[in-house]
Protein backbone atom coordinates (compact mmCIF):
# COMPACT_ATOMS: atom_id res chain seq x y z
CA UNK A 1 0.00 0.00 0.00
CA UNK A 2 1.30 3.20 -1.10
CA UNK A 3 0.96 5.23 2.22
CA UNK A 4 2.72 7.94 4.05
CA UNK A 5 2.56 9.66 7.61
CA UNK A 6 1.53 13.28 8.38
CA UNK A 7 2.83 14.25 11.75
CA UNK A 8 2.78 16.76 14.79
CA UNK A 9 5.36 17.02 18.01
CA UNK A 10 5.23 18.87 21.02
CA UNK A 11 6.72 18.60 24.64
CA UNK A 12 6.53 20.73 27.95
CA UNK A 13 8.50 21.08 30.95
CA UNK A 14 4.97 20.83 32.67
CA UNK A 15 4.41 22.52 36.31
CA UNK A 16 6.24 20.75 38.90
CA UNK A 17 9.86 20.22 36.46
CA UNK A 18 12.92 23.04 36.34
CA UNK A 19 13.97 21.57 33.49
CA UNK A 20 12.68 19.38 30.56
CA UNK A 21 14.18 15.40 30.62
CA UNK A 22 12.07 14.80 27.31
CA UNK A 23 13.09 14.51 23.84
CA UNK A 24 11.23 13.49 20.85
CA UNK A 25 11.59 13.77 16.92
CA UNK A 26 9.16 13.00 14.15
CA UNK A 27 10.27 12.43 10.26
CA UNK A 28 8.87 11.43 7.25
CA UNK A 29 10.22 7.32 8.33
CA UNK A 30 10.86 7.91 12.12
CA UNK A 31 8.96 9.13 15.22
CA UNK A 32 10.24 8.97 18.38
CA UNK A 33 10.32 9.80 22.28
CA UNK A 34 12.55 9.28 25.14
CA UNK A 35 12.01 10.42 28.60
CA UNK A 36 15.12 11.09 30.47
CA UNK A 37 16.07 10.31 34.47
CA UNK A 38 19.47 10.94 36.37
CA UNK A 39 18.95 14.07 38.28
CA UNK A 40 19.38 17.60 36.24
CA UNK A 41 21.72 17.70 33.63
CA UNK A 42 21.73 13.86 33.01
CA UNK A 43 18.28 13.14 32.17
CA UNK A 44 18.25 15.84 29.41
CA UNK A 45 22.18 14.35 28.17
CA UNK A 46 20.41 10.53 27.62
CA UNK A 47 17.18 11.76 26.33
CA UNK A 48 18.98 14.20 23.71
CA UNK A 49 21.97 11.56 23.21
CA UNK A 50 19.55 8.83 22.05
CA UNK A 51 16.69 11.09 20.26
CA UNK A 52 19.96 12.76 18.06
CA UNK A 53 21.50 9.36 17.36
CA UNK A 54 18.36 7.74 16.23
CA UNK A 55 17.43 10.46 14.30
CA UNK A 56 19.79 9.55 11.61
CA UNK A 57 17.90 7.13 10.51
CA UNK A 58 14.96 8.62 9.57
CA UNK A 59 15.14 7.54 5.75
CA UNK A 60 13.68 4.80 3.56
CA UNK A 61 14.56 1.64 4.49
CA UNK A 62 13.49 -1.64 2.62
CA UNK A 63 10.18 -2.97 4.53
CA UNK A 64 11.77 -6.82 5.23
CA UNK A 65 14.43 -4.72 6.78
CA UNK A 66 12.82 -2.19 9.24
CA UNK A 67 13.16 -4.19 12.74
CA UNK A 68 16.74 -5.19 11.99
CA UNK A 69 17.57 -1.55 10.90
CA UNK A 70 15.72 0.10 13.86
CA UNK A 71 17.01 -2.56 16.36
CA UNK A 72 20.53 -1.63 15.02
CA UNK A 73 19.65 2.32 15.59
CA UNK A 74 18.81 1.45 19.41
CA UNK A 75 22.06 -0.04 19.81
CA UNK A 76 24.16 2.24 18.48
CA UNK A 77 21.92 5.18 20.54
CA UNK A 78 22.83 3.02 23.39
CA UNK A 79 26.29 2.64 22.75
CA UNK A 80 26.91 6.54 22.53
CA UNK A 81 25.26 6.91 25.71
CA UNK A 82 27.63 4.56 27.34
CA UNK A 83 30.65 6.53 25.93
CA UNK A 84 28.95 9.66 27.22
CA UNK A 85 28.88 7.85 30.74
CA UNK A 86 32.29 6.60 30.68
CA UNK A 87 33.67 10.42 29.53
CA UNK A 88 31.43 11.66 32.49
CA UNK A 89 31.31 9.71 35.00
CA UNK A 90 29.51 11.95 36.89
CA UNK A 91 26.56 11.06 35.06
CA UNK A 92 26.45 7.45 35.44
CA UNK A 93 23.17 7.15 36.65
CA UNK A 94 21.83 8.87 33.63
CA UNK A 95 18.92 6.72 31.34
CA UNK A 96 16.04 7.07 29.29
CA UNK A 97 13.10 5.39 28.02
CA UNK A 98 12.72 5.06 24.29
CA UNK A 99 9.20 4.22 22.12
CA UNK A 100 10.67 4.70 18.31
CA UNK A 101 8.60 3.73 14.85
CA UNK A 102 9.72 3.39 11.58
CA UNK A 103 8.01 3.13 8.58
CA UNK A 104 8.09 1.67 5.44
CA UNK A 105 4.38 2.15 3.42
CA UNK A 106 2.47 -0.07 5.65
CA UNK A 107 5.08 -1.72 7.34
CA UNK A 108 5.98 -0.26 10.49
CA UNK A 109 8.82 -1.18 13.39
CA UNK A 110 8.25 -0.72 16.63
CA UNK A 111 10.84 0.02 18.92
CA UNK A 112 10.27 0.17 22.88
CA UNK A 113 12.39 0.24 26.04
CA UNK A 114 10.88 1.80 29.45
CA UNK A 115 7.50 3.41 30.15
CA UNK A 116 6.97 5.92 27.50
CA UNK A 117 3.80 4.84 25.49
CA UNK A 118 2.71 3.94 21.79
CA UNK A 119 -0.89 3.85 21.45
CA UNK A 120 -2.71 2.86 17.81
CA UNK A 121 -6.68 4.73 16.80
CA UNK A 122 -7.61 2.14 14.47
CA UNK A 123 -11.12 2.06 13.03
CA UNK A 124 -12.64 4.06 16.50
CA UNK A 125 -10.67 1.68 19.06
CA UNK A 126 -7.90 2.99 21.34
CA UNK A 127 -5.09 0.32 21.61
CA UNK A 128 -1.76 0.20 23.65
CA UNK A 129 0.57 -1.24 21.58
CA UNK A 130 3.60 -1.24 24.11
CA UNK A 131 3.71 -2.67 27.77
CA UNK A 132 5.46 -1.01 30.82
CA UNK A 133 8.82 -2.26 31.77
CA UNK A 134 8.21 -1.27 35.11
CA UNK A 135 8.43 -3.76 38.52
CA UNK A 136 4.63 -4.01 38.95
CA UNK A 137 3.97 -5.20 35.33
CA UNK A 138 6.67 -7.41 36.32
CA UNK A 139 5.90 -8.97 39.27
CA UNK A 140 2.03 -9.07 37.95
CA UNK A 141 -0.79 -8.59 40.61
CA UNK A 142 0.01 -12.70 41.80
CA UNK A 143 3.32 -10.74 43.00
CA UNK A 144 1.36 -8.44 45.09
CA UNK A 145 2.97 -5.45 43.75
CA UNK A 146 2.93 -2.22 45.32
CA UNK A 147 1.35 0.81 43.35
CA UNK A 148 4.56 2.94 43.98
CA UNK A 149 6.29 -0.01 41.87
CA UNK A 150 4.76 1.46 38.69
CA UNK A 151 7.10 4.02 39.21
CA UNK A 152 9.94 1.81 39.27
CA UNK A 153 11.60 0.46 36.01
CA UNK A 154 13.43 -2.29 35.57
CA UNK A 155 14.93 -1.53 31.68
CA UNK A 156 15.92 1.36 30.28
CA UNK A 157 18.80 2.40 27.96
CA UNK A 158 21.83 3.17 30.69
CA UNK A 159 24.75 2.38 29.40
CA UNK A 160 24.59 -1.51 30.77
CA UNK A 161 24.39 -4.82 29.26
CA UNK A 162 21.70 -6.66 28.78
CA UNK A 163 19.59 -3.42 27.51
CA UNK A 164 17.39 -5.31 24.52
CA UNK A 165 14.10 -3.20 23.85
CA UNK A 166 10.71 -4.79 22.50
CA UNK A 167 10.98 -5.19 18.62
CA UNK A 168 7.98 -6.00 17.01
CA UNK A 169 6.91 -5.52 13.29
CA UNK A 170 3.65 -4.35 12.86
CA UNK A 171 1.30 -3.49 9.63
CA UNK A 172 -0.20 0.50 9.11
CA UNK A 173 -3.48 0.94 7.56
CA UNK A 174 -4.99 3.87 5.94
CA UNK A 175 -6.56 6.26 8.50
CA UNK A 176 -4.60 5.21 11.37
CA UNK A 177 -3.68 7.88 14.37
CA UNK A 178 -0.44 6.57 16.28
CA UNK A 179 0.42 8.41 19.56
CA UNK A 180 3.87 7.97 21.10
CA UNK A 181 4.45 9.99 24.51
CA UNK A 182 6.07 10.26 27.67
CA UNK A 183 4.38 9.04 31.04
CA UNK A 184 3.94 12.98 31.75
CA UNK A 185 1.14 12.45 29.56
CA UNK A 186 -0.52 8.96 30.69
CA UNK A 187 -0.07 9.52 34.18
CA UNK A 188 -2.47 12.37 34.91
CA UNK A 189 -4.40 11.73 31.49
CA UNK A 190 -6.30 8.44 31.20
CA UNK A 191 -6.95 6.30 28.50
CA UNK A 192 -11.03 8.08 27.94
CA UNK A 193 -9.24 11.53 27.86
CA UNK A 194 -6.90 10.27 25.49
CA UNK A 195 -9.29 8.62 23.12
CA UNK A 196 -11.81 11.61 23.69
CA UNK A 197 -8.93 13.99 21.56
CA UNK A 198 -7.44 11.42 19.27
CA UNK A 199 -11.51 10.73 17.80
CA UNK A 200 -12.90 14.60 18.24
CA UNK A 201 -10.06 16.75 16.94
CA UNK A 202 -8.76 16.25 13.18
CA UNK A 203 -5.59 18.47 13.40
CA UNK A 204 -2.60 16.91 14.48
CA UNK A 205 -1.67 19.81 15.97
CA UNK A 206 -4.59 20.51 17.90
CA UNK A 207 -4.20 17.02 19.36
CA UNK A 208 -0.76 17.37 20.49
CA UNK A 209 -1.71 20.75 22.18
CA UNK A 210 -4.92 19.73 23.68
CA UNK A 211 -2.84 16.39 25.48
CA UNK A 212 -0.37 18.86 26.77
CA UNK A 213 -3.21 21.26 28.17
CA UNK A 214 -4.67 18.44 29.86
CA UNK A 215 -1.65 17.30 31.51
CA UNK A 216 -0.90 20.72 32.49
CA UNK A 217 -4.66 21.25 33.59
CA UNK A 218 -4.41 17.67 36.04
CA UNK A 219 -1.14 18.99 37.87
CA UNK A 220 1.74 18.18 35.13
CA UNK A 221 3.57 16.48 37.60
CA UNK A 222 6.39 15.67 34.87
CA UNK A 223 7.79 16.62 31.79
CA UNK A 224 4.91 16.20 29.21
CA UNK A 225 5.74 14.68 25.54
CA UNK A 226 4.05 13.64 22.57
CA UNK A 227 4.17 12.47 18.97
CA UNK A 228 1.00 12.18 16.89
CA UNK A 229 0.97 10.82 13.35
CA UNK A 230 -1.54 9.79 10.99
CA UNK A 231 -1.29 7.44 7.97
CA UNK A 232 -2.44 8.95 5.04
CA UNK A 233 -2.65 7.91 1.15
CA UNK A 234 -1.04 11.95 0.13
CA UNK A 235 2.54 13.31 0.68
CA UNK A 236 2.37 16.05 3.12
CA UNK A 237 5.59 18.03 2.74
CA UNK A 238 6.60 18.23 6.41
CA UNK A 239 10.21 19.10 7.99
CA UNK A 240 11.31 17.14 10.80
CA UNK A 241 10.70 18.12 14.21
CA UNK A 242 12.60 17.91 17.42
CA UNK A 243 11.09 18.77 20.79
CA UNK A 244 12.10 19.02 24.36
CA UNK A 245 15.83 18.36 25.74
CA UNK A 246 17.33 17.84 21.84
CA UNK A 247 15.81 21.04 20.63
CA UNK A 248 17.23 23.18 23.43
CA UNK A 249 20.68 25.02 22.63
CA UNK A 250 23.74 23.23 23.28
CA UNK A 251 26.37 24.91 25.30
CA UNK A 252 29.93 23.74 24.55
Amino acid sequence: MNVTIAYAAGSDIGCNRENNEDSAYAGPWLIAVADGMGGYAGGEVASSTVIDTLRRYDAEVPAEQLVETLGRAVTQAHQTLRGVIEQHPELDRMGTTLTAMLWSGDHVALAHIGDSRGYLLRDGELFQMTQDHTMDKLLGPEGGASPRLSHMLFRVLDGNDDREPDLTPRTAKLGDRYLLCSDGLTGPVGPEALYDVLTSEPDRRNVVQRLIELARDAGGPDNITCVVADVVDTPVPMPPIAVGAVAAPRSN
